[in-house]
């Protein structure tokens, strides 16, 4: 049992598409994960949600784990025929999230690609206001992932929920209530901002957060910056990376956030392949001492 004060439940992201999803689920729960995140990208591709909000009850039971968010990360703010099947996908997600028992749908704001995040401002005013309407009538969040995904403040396909100034352009925006960020430490320390630092301003907006970090090279910047051939920084694992995990989960809970830190794989240069679910249970372990137990008051 953990206090009032430490309740932030620890668990990681799923594909939605994972073979055998079911049994998945159970090992996941045996490893002591408390919340899971299902996810697609860029689009449903077709999956039945209420089949697999009946499959994800099935498999978790009675066993504590919760559906934290659904994720859908695509690119709806073009015309294209894969965006038009996310804009689709996201309108979906937010009908069926009650079936899944969570409140907050997870996206890439999308980009018009190869431009300045400003030409993006439009077109996301339109798409997401619609969408943050039909997500408040049904009591639905919208929380945009903080990934560049390649990109920049010049250009870029997938995001610009990227940077602290485009997070203020998009809040001015659409000032919704419902709209705020899924937010991760490993992005900022690629920008070389201080995520603790940026917390004490952004966690009222934060309605997720991601378990990753990422491990700079500091001497590979000193000696060839950080637009060179050399690879200055890596995402790693939380307990790889160069946050500190107790410092973020103490920032997040001294600002408001009340919820949940799902561990993103598949990115550990290390602890991938058939490493790939040790570095989860570490990371998984890690947060859990980062984030302590509880232990009762003798009076």
């Amino acid at each position: 049992m953990n206090s009032p004060a430490l309740d932030l439940r620890i668990g990681t992201m799923v594909k939605a598409d994972t073979d055998d999803l079911e049994g998945y689920i159970h090992s996941l729960i045996d490893h002591g994960f408390e919340s899971i995140q299902p996810f697609f990208s860029p689009t449903l591709a077709g999956i039945d949600l209420p089949r697999l909000a009946d499959t994800l009850h099935e498999a978790i039971g009675t066993s504590g784990m919760r559906v934290s968010a659904l994720g859908l990360y695509g690119n709806p703010l073009e015309a294209g025929e894969d965006s038009r099947q996310s804009l689709a996908g996201l309108e979906a997600l937010i009908d069926h999230a009650h079936l899944f028992g969570t409140d907050t749908i997870a996206a890439f704001t999308g980009r018009i690609r190869n431009q300045p995040i400003e030409a993006s401002l439009p077109r996301f005013r339109e798409i997401w206001g619609e969408l943050a309407r039909r997500a408040a009538d049904k009591s639905v969040r919208i929380a945009f992932e903080n990934c560049p995904m390649h990109g920049s403040w010049q250009r870029g396909d997938w995001n610009i929920a990227h940077n602290p100034a485009a997070w203020e352009l998009m809040f001015n925006e659409l000032p919704d209530d419902n709209l705020g960020l899924e937010w991760e430490p490993a992005h900022q320390r690629y920008y070389l901002i201080d995520p603790v630092a940026q917390l004490r301003q952004w966690t009222p907006r934060i309605f997720h957060v991601h378990g990753k970090d990422a491990q700079v090279n500091w001497d590979v910047i000193r000696s060839h910056g950080i637009h060179g051939r050399e690879t200055f920084a890596f995402h790693r694992f939380p307990g790889l990376g160069d946050s500190d995990w107790r410092r973020i989960i103490e920032a997040l809970w001294l600002n408001g956030y009340r919820g949940t830190i799902d561990i993103e794989g598949w990115h550990d240069p290390v602890y991938c392949d058939e490493l790939e679910m040790t570095g989860q249970v570490e990371a998984l372990r890690h947060l859990k001492r980062c984030r302590g137990s509880y232990t009762p008051n003798p009076f």
